[in-house]
């Protein structure tokens, strides 16, 4: 379907499926083991719609509402939410408050977009342990999905 313009009108795209979910889980929650640490992930599609959590046992309360933020940060903005954070930096100090007032808005490391094949398809968080900790658990889990 196309416009007056020979402009396309709907857009093919990729979407993760509960498999691919549930994986990025798996590995994050690993990874998180691994560095001993007790992380919450979130899973959210490209418009920021949760559709996988865990949250595990001993993490921190808010600890939840954070990686759903860092989630929905990565995939909203195509972006790793510290490198957004440097790239805000650069902006007068007003957009970067405004941005971070908002509910589904940080720039807290751990929020990293899902990418295949140059298309975001949706984003992770982590949180739970120190930001470069909650970093190193979100990258592991982004990297399979181009495997899939």
């Amino acid at each position: 379907m196309v416009d007056g313009n020979q402009k396309p009108l709907v857009q093919l795209g990729y979407m993760l499926t509960e498999v691919a979910s549930l994986h990025l889980l798996e590995v994050a929650v690993g990874k998180a083991e691994e560095l001993g640490i007790k992380a919450t992930v979130a899973v959210v599609d490209p418009s920021g719609r949760l559709i996988a959590f865990v949250k595990m046992a001993g993490s921190f309360l808010v600890a939840s509402e954070l990686a759903r933020k860092k989630a929905i940060t990565a995939a909203g903005m195509g972006m790793d939410t510290v490198k957004l954070e440097a790239l805000l930096g650069e902006e007068r100090s007003r957009v970067l408050e405004g941005l971070t007032k908002s509910e589904h808005f940080t720039v807290i490391g751990g929020g990293v977009p899902l990418v295949r094949d140059d298309h975001v398809v949706g984003g992770i968080g982590v949180s739970g342990g120190s930001e470069d900790q909650d970093i190193e658990c979100a990258q592991a889990a982004a990297q399979i999905v181009c495997t899939y």
